[in-house]
């Protein structure tokens, strides 16, 4: 069951690609990160060595971007590391993207684990703070710096 929440003036509203509530330090990057070759499952660590994140590790994070990168085998490696806990704790995206939505969906679908994945206005969004994701009482993303 999902806890809905009220929302306020400094909240932002998104609408969920993935329904769910998730609270983090935000991880924030200009530039679009591929899963399929640019995160290790088993750690969530950023192994792409063009990715300004290199190094970095998502991992309980909220995880902030304008869109994924492709491939489509994005979505497998989302869902194996949603499973072995390696994954963010949510993603926020400026654009919508069915890749990652499909490995949230699985892995939900697969192991009964659920992070959302919501699209809304990340600018203005740091990294280092700490971001709350939650469902308003309309149905719609609220994100929240806590």
């Amino acid at each position: 069951m999902t806890r809905r929440i009220e929302t306020d003036a400094a909240d932002r509203l998104g609408t969920f690609q993935l329904a769910g509530t998730a609270e983090g330090q935000a991880l924030v990057f200009s530039q679009p990160l591929s899963f399929w070759g640019g995160i290790d499952a088993e750690t969530g660590d950023i192994t792409d060595h063009s990715h300004p994140g290199l190094g970095q590790n998502v991992a309980g994070k909220i995880l902030v971007m304008p869109s994924g990168r492709g491939s489509s085998s994005s979505s497998s490696v989302l869902a194996e590391a949603i499973r072995r806990g390696t994954a963010p704790a949510g993603i926020l995206l400026e654009r919508p993207d069915p890749i990652l939505a499909v490995g949230a969906i699985v892995a939900e679908f697969l192991y009964d684990i659920r992070m959302p994945l919501v699209v809304c206005d990340i600018s203005g969004i740091g990294s280092g703070g700490r971001i709350f994701i939650g469902v308003g009482g309309d149905g719609a993303a609220v994100v929240r710096k806590v």
